[in-house]
């Protein structure tokens, strides 16, 4: 058991169980440092951070300190596709063709824009290797990506488009905004300012990296005193044999090792829904604001409606084909259901990211919940560490 760390920040009266659980975090589930926040429409009620933002445990973890979320950041993705379908610049039944023509090649001509940020275009690899570099080259990688072949009939099963979608997110979103805007930029404008998230999808030259956690990742005896029941043995096949759906997914574009996304010409690339960094306050504020309607957030209350629906109109199966898991994904978001549970009920919707991180809207309650951390667990879904934080803010909103 690890000494518990100086916990900072502050707790409303009656969440103090989400305190426990955070410190309990430090002394037996390895954490390093981290930050979770919970706030009830745009009022805080928890917004704790503690640990140390570098490996050797020498640096204190503070109030500004920002981290890699990777794909919690789908979440601020999917709500400024949302941001856009509020606007009628986008329908998310109709096909991204027709916003979009190039896209319509290999028979994607019928995909919908629910269909893409759903997972289910069948999209999730990409046939030619694209380096780090040439994600900055929006004309060519937009070719590249309209030229894709699906891998599987689009509309009939989901497969987690880890490294793409927010790729085809970007140039759809470039297509129909007036002002030309890739989703990085967009979202900054239209969504982080006006909520004051401190999370970026593109990290401005202006933000100095010493405010960004170093990443840890889990090795050695650490696996198996954390993480062994967790590990992904399947998708770790796969990956290791360099073949399949995982291997293409999670491999393509090249991002380099995960511990290793704090560098700048990694962040600094808008990358949306892979490269996101930001901290627990800043994604409990934009699920804050959705969940509690504080009309903060450009996007209408029929899209609100929708995100929020507790049973949808989606009838493909349930199993995951890159993550292999069973999933339910809903305009973008990862939705309560099966083992994976998160909120009061089936209306809640977020994302997670890789190695823990995760942020999610309940309608149930008006909260939204931000867990942002610099140790880098192997779960697929549900980190053991933000599970705990979840049933105890859970427990108190009860």
């Amino acid at each position: 058991m690890s000494p518990a760390p100086s916990i900072h920040g502050d707790v409303a009266a009656g969440f103090g169980p989400v305190a426990d659980a955070f410190r309990r975090n430090f002394t037996q589930h390895g954490e390093i440092g981290a930050a979770v926040a919970v706030y009830a429409g745009d009022q805080p009620l928890v917004d704790l951070w503690a640990g140390h933002r570098d490996r050797r445990r020498e640096v204190a973890w503070e109030r500004d300190t920002i981290v890699p979320v990777f794909s919690s950041s789908k979440g601020m993705s999917a709500f400024t596709i949302a941001t856009a379908v509020s606007r009628g610049l986008l329908d998310y039944e109709q096909p991204v063709a027709g916003y979009w023509p190039e896209f319509a090649a290999h028979g994607k001509d019928r995909i919908t824009v629910r269909q893409l940020i759903d997972h289910q275009a069948g999209l999730s690899g990409l046939d030619r290797i694209v380096k780090l570099g040439e994600l900055a080259d929006r004309d060519t990688l937009a070719a590249l990506l309209a030229a894709q072949k699906p891998a599987w009939r689009p509309g009939t099963r989901h497969g987690y488009h880890a490294l793409t979608l927010g790729l085809y997110q970007s140039e759809l979103l470039r297509r129909v905004d007036p002002a030309g805007r890739g989703l990085g930029r967009f979202f900054a404008e239209e969504i982080a300012k006006p909520v004051d998230a401190d999370l970026f999808i593109g990290l401005p030259a202006s933000e100095p990296m010493d405010r960004i956690a170093e990443l840890s990742a889990t090795k050695g005896l650490d696996i198996a005193r954390y993480e062994l029941a967790d590990i992904p043995v399947r998708i770790g096949a796969e990956v290791y044999a360099k073949r399949g759906l995982s291997y293409a997914a999670l491999t393509n574009p090249r991002p380099g090792a995960p511990a290793r996304a704090t560098r700048r010409e990694f962040l600094e690339v808008e990358w949306p829904g892979m490269n996101g960094v930001g901290n627990a306050r800043a994604l409990a504020r934009v699920y804050g604001a959705a969940a509690g309607r504080t009309g903060a957030l450009p996007i209408s209350d029929a899209v609100l409606d929708a995100l929020a629906a507790a049973e949808t109109a989606d009838d493909v199966p349930a199993e995951d084909l890159v993550l292999h898991t069973k999933s339910r994904y809903h305009l973008g978001f990862r939705k309560s259901r099966g083992s994976f549970r998160f909120g009061s009920d089936k209306r809640a919707y977020g994302t997670t990211g890789l190695g823990g991180s995760f942020g999610f809207a309940d309608p149930a309650t008006g909260l939204g919940f931000g867990y942002s951390m610099n140790r880098l667990g192997m779960a697929i879904l549900d980190d053991v560490r933000s599970r705990k934080l979840r049933e105890a803010v859970l427990r108190c909103a009860r």
